[in-house]
């Protein structure tokens, strides 16, 4: 399947909310960004509309329709009837007159092709032949019953929706003309590649707005005196039921919600519903809540109060073509992809590896976008999705990593808060300052325990703290301390390396040395003193020595 929803990597925060909101689970989370599965996608445009980061856009197609218009003469819109709800206050004159200034050659309401579609949904209500009939007017919940449900497909009625009819009508009338469909809807972009010969292009609501605005072509207000139309209510919910002449061998359902259409499914295929026409919108309104609508022009009351006003009461009287020269039946075909299904035993190893050892542990909260925690260990098992989307997984992860940490380091770690309130001491720090429990201090003024003028200047400065080494004189203890503030969180941590034990012993290695320097001072002055002692006595007998030697010389000389 073609790719009609894109993803702009750059802004997917891993938020989750797109797979929460997914019906069918058909986004996989990988390399930490999100893609959508296109063989399981229904196009109901959830993700579109939810992504709190507008990570997903709708592919846009206006320069297809551009070049439909460049190479052809006739180039006609079909508007679905939910643009009354759009375009505040512009009717289908003022729309089509925008879109001839596009280079359209004209427009036909897709209203059109619904009077046809309800015309054949009363044949098939009245010839009885099928069970339970579900309307095919909405692709999405079409897409839904042949890749989730084709035990369903047969339930499906064999109908074309109000666009195919609306082209068939077009071209029929026009031989060689092109179709683009306008409307509040992503899923026909498939609908209008997957059966070829109807439509050929589709444009959302916001393509044309922007289209419009490059062109610098403004709308008119102008009051429509077209004829009115009770098929105008197809958008609504319930609306196909209110065009349709009812016949009672059959109950009539109005479903809108693609959560509602799915348990409707489950229900019928439990044998739960028989002899029931079901109206199926994917949307929560039907088609006037919209992915395009809901995103950008989400007034739902407002919009349905609009689409109200703008219908009549009688089908339109404009001529229609006999159904004998339209193709009005359409077979839908199963598209369903095979999907591997984990054993027991792989479910209960995926559980063992995300640290969910007892049934007590598969909490099923949800928050991974999963219904189940056995819903996420299959998509695990099938790579749609990564254990650490386990949010109380990730939490005991995280906490018993920190705890490990902080409670392990050698270092003390005191953590406060912006009003110098304690939330956080470990062991370490506790030891440090001889606090037997955590709770002591636990929400005290760190005055109480420690000098707060590192903290305060931090805070005033903003400059942290890097190894200072202090002293603690009332715990006499040496310790180098850090002080770093988070301004995101509103915190200031501290952390205390205890060198005490080092600056004890440089203490004891200053106090050993000045020891050594003054004994070896004596020794030198004891020395000196010696070598002077011995120096004076020398000197004393070689003068002795002189004056003997000098009287013997005189003596010798004598004789």
């Amino acid at each position: 399947m073609a790719e009609y929803l894109k993803l702009k990597k750059a802004n997917c925060k891993n938020c989750y909310k797109c797979i929460r909101h997914c019906p069918v689970k058909s986004i996989q989370f990988s390399g930490n960004q999100a893609h959508i599965i296109s063989d399981e996608c229904i196009l109901c445009g959830n993700c579109f509309v939810i992504c709190p980061q507008n990570a997903k856009e709708i592919v846009n197609d206006v320069d297809r329709c551009k070049v439909l218009l460049s190479e052809n003469e006739e180039v006609y819109a079909t508007v679905a009837p939910s643009f009354i709800g759009c375009y505040d206050g512009v009717g289908i004159q003022g729309l089509e007159a925008g879109l001839q200034k596009l280079g359209f050659k004209g427009v036909v309401e897709t209203a059109v092709g619904a009077t046809y579609v309800k015309t054949q949904y009363e044949k098939l209500v009245h010839e009885g032949n099928m069970d339970v009939i579900i309307s095919t007017c909405c692709p999405t919940v079409n897409l839904l019953v042949q890749k989730h449900y084709p035990e369903a497909l047969k339930y499906l009625a064999p109908v074309v929706s109000p666009m195919e009819a609306a082209a068939l009508d077009i071209k029929k009338r026009h031989p060689g003309a092109k179709v683009v469909f306008i409307g509040p809807c992503l899923s026909k972009k498939d609908e209008v590649d997957r059966y070829p010969g109807y439509a050929d292009v589709v444009l959302t609501f916001e393509e044309l707005n922007e289209w419009f605005e490059s062109a610098s072509v403004v709308l008119s207000k102008a009051v429509d005196d077209t004829e009115e139309s009770k098929a105008r209510l197809f958008p609504t919910c319930g609306g196909i039921l209110k065009t349709m002449a009812l016949e009672d061998k059959y109950t009539y359902l109005a479903v809108d919600g693609i959560d509602n259409c799915i348990a409707c499914l489950k229900d019928i295929l439990s044998e739960n519903l028989t002899h029931c026409f079901i109206e199926m919108s994917s949307c929560v309104g039907s088609c006037i809540g919209g992915p395009v609508m809901a995103k950008y022009h989400s007034y739902p009351v407002k919009s349905y109060q609009e689409v109200i006003r703008y219908a009549g009461r009688e089908d339109f009287k404009a001529d229609l073509i006999s159904d004998s020269e339209l193709v009005l039946s359409r077979e839908a075909i199963i598209l369903q992809s095979a999907k591997k299904m984990p054993t027991e035993e792989e479910i209960q190893e995926i559980f063992h590896r995300m640290g969910k050892n007892k049934p007590e542990d598969q909490l099923n909260c949800g928050s991974c976008g999963y219904n189940s925690c056995r819903d996420k260990a299959i998509a695990v098992f099938q790579g749609k999705a990564d254990m650490t989307m386990c949010l109380p997984f990730l939490k005991e992860k995280a906490e018993s990593l920190t705890s490990n940490i902080i409670g392990s380091t050698p270092n003390g770690i005191i953590v406060v808060n912006e009003q110098l309130e304690v939330q956080l001491i470990n062991k370490a720090a506790r030891e440090i300052m001889n606090i037997q429990n955590a709770g002591d201090v636990m929400g005290e003024q760190v005055i109480r325990i420690l000098d707060p003028k590192p903290f305060m200047d931090v805070l005033s400065t903003g400059r942290n703290v890097k190894e200072k080494k202090m002293y603690l004189a009332e715990y006499d203890r040496y310790v180098e301390m850090s002080v770093v503030y988070d301004r995101n969180f509103h915190i200031l941590m501290c952390l205390m390396r205890d060198v005490t034990s080092e600056e004890n012993a440089k203490e004891e290695k200053a106090k050993i040395s000045e020891e050594t320097v003054m004994v070896a001072d004596k020794v030198v002055d004891k020395q000196m003193r010696i070598v002077q002692e011995i120096a004076s006595l020398l000197g004393e007998t070689a003068a002795e020595t002189k004056i003997a030697l000098t009287k013997l010389k005189e003596s010798i000389k004598n004789e």
